[in-house]
């Protein structure tokens, strides 16, 4: 490939600032391209200095609810267990949760509990199972699923 060293007046170029002219658009090229790279990193730094700062925010804000939340616990009273509710019902229905060992559904409880299996019945028996359930002496692991909570 042929290099053209003609100046714009059609004489023929000195081949020594011919070179140094070329040499002086690259430089300039590359200081650009400097310039922009740096503006790039700037911006990158200060993006990282903020999401530094947020980590930073979230890791305090930890530290401060663990530490709120063993204040809260040392000045508790002893743990009770939740109330169960005084009617038989409900501790035929533990007695069976404690026999079967598992997870029951009100259809089950049911079964168990030798009851009628009409709808009415079943929806009763639902409703003290979600009853318990709210109060924390059973668990609904998924709709309509009780067991026991663990220990």
């Amino acid at each position: 490939m042929a290099v053209d060293m003609t100046r714009p007046d059609g004489h023929p170029a000195d081949p020594g600032s011919w070179l140094l002219d070329r040499i002086d658009a690259r430089e300039h090229w590359l200081t650009c391209q400097i310039e922009q790279t740096q503006a790039e990193i700037d911006t990158l730094s200060a993006r990282l200095g903020e999401l530094s700062e947020q980590v930073e925010h979230l890791r305090i804000t930890r530290k401060t609810l663990i530490s709120l939340a063993e204040e809260d616990l040392a000045q508790a009273e002893p743990f009770a267990p939740p109330a169960v509710p005084a009617h038989p019902a409900y501790q035929q229905i533990l007695t069976v949760f404690g026999e079967a060992g598992g997870s029951l559904r009100a259809r089950d409880m049911a079964m168990a509990l030798d009851l009628p299996l009409t709808r009415n019945d079943i929806q009763n028996l639902r409703a003290k199972l979600k009853r318990l359930a709210g109060r924390g002496i059973l668990v609904e692991t998924e709709p309509g699923l009780f067991t026991q909570p663990r220990p």
